[in-house]
């Protein structure tokens, strides 16, 4: 049975353990009309009523991912688990580290263990409403139990009162667990942030990026190319939408290398090019990479998701999540 509990502002923020919540709601008592619903496997964020988005973080094969993404006009875009990809999670992050596989799930894949949800927050930042929720991931090896990375993972959503889009930041901060000096990021060239659309969306829309430049083919329609953003359109259930991913200045190897294919499917990647070149994480310093998903109803011109892109990253970041530890092996 779903519980609400209606918690008052705490100065400009509001905080709430989620560490033992089953089914609770979250929600300002006056002006935000953003909306944080927690249960036993699903984070939801909703706006007035509307869902914005849904995120399974438990009762999931062998990573938790973004299930439903929502455009301002309430149409979903992803697609979860379809026949010919079972591991295409709708909306993921998954690499390779120290040769275990985290993106197929098979062949002893890698294990993405949720261990807590740190914290929920509605922050209202410079006239600008938000939401968002933090997730403390143990990237393990199958094989031994052995504990890889240490993930702290946090999405927020965020109102901008000038323009109808859904817009949301994901940002993965990785650090090593104890008497683990180094990690070694590598895998396949579409590994990384990844989109999968609906079956309308496959072969049928059109991609855009911020670089103009030539991309590199690799085989068929897959191609490969370096960008501060790469966006998509197509028709969702015969209404045209875009979906646009950013990367963040900040990011190591800065601009991504975006992957995209339309046969026999569409998808869209932001990649740290991990497969040409594997990223070595050294203590003592955490990885921080931070990505921005905004999502429209109809199409979008190249300038308007330009703009889009610089605002977002001027964009003050939320309350820093508090870091929950996994326990040891």
């Amino acid at each position: 049975m779903m519980t609400t509990q209606k918690c008052r502002p705490h100065g400009r923020l509001l905080l709430l353990s989620a560490l033992a919540l089953t089914s609770t709601t979250l929600t300002l008592q006056a002006q935000n009309p953003l909306t944080l619903r927690l249960n036993e496997n699903t984070v939801s964020i909703l706006n007035a009523d509307h869902p914005l988005l849904r995120y399974r973080y438990e009762n999931v094969p062998f990573k938790p991912y973004l299930k439903e993404l929502y455009t301002p006009a309430g149409l979903n875009i992803l697609r979860d688990a379809p026949h010919d990809h079972l591991h295409h999670h709708a909306l993921m992050f998954a690499i390779a580290v120290d040769g275990v596989n985290f993106w197929e799930e098979q062949n002893a894949p890698g294990r993405q263990q949720h261990i807590a949800l740190n914290n929920l927050v509605i922050p209202k930042i410079e006239n600008q409403f938000s939401a968002a929720f933090a997730e403390t991931l143990a990237w393990k090896n199958p094989k031994n139990g052995d504990l890889l990375l240490v993930e702290t993972r946090q999405i927020e959503a965020r109102l901008l009162p000038d323009e109808k889009v859904t817009l949301l930041s994901w940002q993965s901060t990785f650090t090593l667990p104890p008497g683990k000096d180094r990690a070694t990021l590598s895998g396949s060239h579409y590994f990384g942030l990844g989109v999968r659309f609906l079956t309308s969306m496959d072969g049928t829309g059109s991609f855009l990026n911020a670089a103009e430049a030539e991309a590199k083919i690799v085989r068929g329609t897959e191609q490969l190319l370096r960008a501060d953003w790469c966006a998509y359109s197509a028709p969702a259930n015969s209404k045209p939408v875009t979906l646009a991913l950013f990367d963040h200045p900040d990011n190591p190897r800065h601009p991504a290398t975006f992957f995209t294919m339309t046969k026999p499917f569409s998808y869209l990647a932001a990649t740290l090019n991990l497969s040409e070149k594997p990223l070595v994480h050294r203590r003592p310093l955490p990885l921080t990479l931070r990505y921005g998903i905004a999502l429209w109803d109809g199409p979008r011109e190249k300038t308007a998701i330009d703009q889009l892109y610089r605002r977002w990253t001027s964009l003050p970041r939320p309350v820093r999540p508090v870091m929950t530890m996994p326990p040891k092996k």
